[in-house]
């Protein structure tokens, strides 16, 4: 080892097993091959040596900023990290200074790198804009968020997106497998032994995340016996050896940190997961991710009120009883809290799930809200209005109007809708659970209404 390399690996102490196992060239990048893959986009773009600016999407512990650092070593640019969670404006005018000096005066490329760039606001967007377009800096951010929420469509426009996937076990398997062997960077020189059910189970474990996966094994490490800084010396031949057995590696995890952010893109798609499995009528997959939203710490109204709307929504008169379920289920949260309140919220959930569905509450009112829009306010046909003044009976109001109560089956014949609108048919039954009996009464009575008017009509 010389000077520098033992600089190198002295500068290591302390830091974290993620950052000292950070990829050195893209050889060593883990992962992502949709992207990195022969003919696949990056490597397309490495091969042509025109680095264009990128927005990296991507969970946690899955590379962006690594796969940033790289991108910008192989196009030959150097590269400049700003945190959008601590810099402002003045920084990042600062950055842009400086690359521009560089590309004057050495002829340098900048690949300007702001992690979290969603953090940023839109004044702080703009102000990078324009040196984007004029090419002083290659803009490489990199969120967990949605960039087509969280970028502004100016900047978006003038950026590749790409999406980065959670790392596969396999990825991650790599990775530990080098962590534990390399003796500089890793911990190759501790006397550890972990063995290969561990090793699956770390990244396993680990969820895609590389980040998690090594921060996990350092810990069971030290868990599992007292280690030695990297660059130390190694222990004497005949040394006892300490191994990672499946007690540490769970004490190293604690209780998962499930991905959800009840603000950011992943909230909303474990609620849609969970809509979509209820109206699908998958029972199991919609507790799976109710309990994906609670055990990460939604707050259950919210799960609650989500039931609620699905209930009078997507099951509606196929079952009325659902929206009772689901009311009941808040009330008896309300009342018990957690944890017991879990299981009548679970209670409800199955409910809905197994229910028979109908959208006809969505549809019917969607159709009514139609005509109201188009045609306005059409005036009360005068039979409907109450007569409850004198000037009210000598306009007419309430003249005519047959009480259904005094006929048959306590139905009559009349028209109920704006002279404008008759004839309009807004709720269409389905044949779903008890729908179908009320689709049957329905089409009975219409059928009724309609030869009583045939019979007025050829009479």
């Amino acid at each position: 080892m010389d000077l520098f390399s033992r600089a190198a690996s002295r500068d290591r102490r302390g830091q974290p097993l993620a950052e000292r196992m950070r990829p050195q060239a893209l050889q060593e990048f883990v992962g992502q091959t949709h992207i990195l893959g022969p003919g696949k986009l990056l490597r397309r773009v490495l091969d042509a040596k025109e680095l264009p600016s990128l927005i990296l999407w991507g969970p946690p512990g899955t590379g962006k900023t690594t796969l940033g650092r790289l991108l910008a070593a192989e196009a030959g640019a150097r590269f400049v990290a700003l945190s959008a969670v601590m810099a402002g404006v003045k920084e990042l005018r600062e950055a842009v200074a400086e690359a521009a000096a560089q590309r004057d005066q050495q002829g340098a490329r900048t690949v300007l790198f702001v992690d979290e760039i969603h953090r940023f606001n839109k004044a702080q967007q703009d102000a990078l804009l324009p040196h984007v377009e004029a090419g002083t800096v290659t803009l490489i951010g990199a969120t967990t968020e949605n960039p087509s929420f969280e970028v502004n469509a100016a900047l978006l426009s003038r950026a590749k997106v790409v999406v980065l996937r959670a790392l596969e076990p396999a990825d991650l398997r790599v990775l530990i497998d080098r962590a534990i062997t390399d003796p500089e960077r890793g911990l190759g020189k501790l006397p550890l032994d972990v063995p290969d059910d561990i090793r699956d189970m770390l990244a396993r474990e680990a969820r895609g995340d590389a980040r998690r996966a090594l921060a996990a094994l350092e810990a069971a490490a030290s868990i599992a016996g007292e280690t030695a800084e990297p660059g130390s010396e190694p222990r004497a031949p005949g040394a006892a050896r300490r191994a990672i057995d499946r007690a540490a590696v769970e004490e190293a995890l604690q209780k998962r940190t499930l991905l959800y952010d009840k603000a950011g893109d992943e909230h909303y798609g474990v609620v849609s997961a969970f809509i979509k499995s209820l109206r699908g009528s998958d029972p199991d997959a919609a507790v799976y991710w109710m309990a994906r939203m609670l055990e990460a710490g939604e707050d259950p109204l919210f799960v609650l009120r989500r039931m609620v709307i699905f209930a009078a929504e997507d099951v509606g008169v196929a079952d009325p009883q659902a929206l009772v379920v689901a009311n009941a289920a808040t009330d008896a949260f309300r009342f018990v809290g957690m944890p017991e309140g879990v299981l009548p919220i679970t209670e409800a959930c199955l409910y809905l799930a197994t229910a028979p569905k109908s959208n006809t509450a969505l549809t019917t009112y969607a159709a009514a809200k139609a005509d109201v829009e188009a045609q306005g306010a059409l005036p009360v046909p005068a039979h409907l209005r109450n007569a409850a003044t004198g000037l009210g009976k000598s306009l007419g109001w309430g003249a005519g109007y047959q009480y259904p109560h005094d006929h048959p089956g306590h139905h009559v014949v009349e028209s109920y809708l704006p002279a404008a609108l008759e004839g309009r048919r807004y709720y269409q039954p389905t044949r779903q659970g008890r729908e179908e009996k009320i689709a049957e009464r329905v089409e009975a009575l219409r059928a009724a209404t309609a030869r009583a008017r045939k019979g007025n009509t050829e009479g």
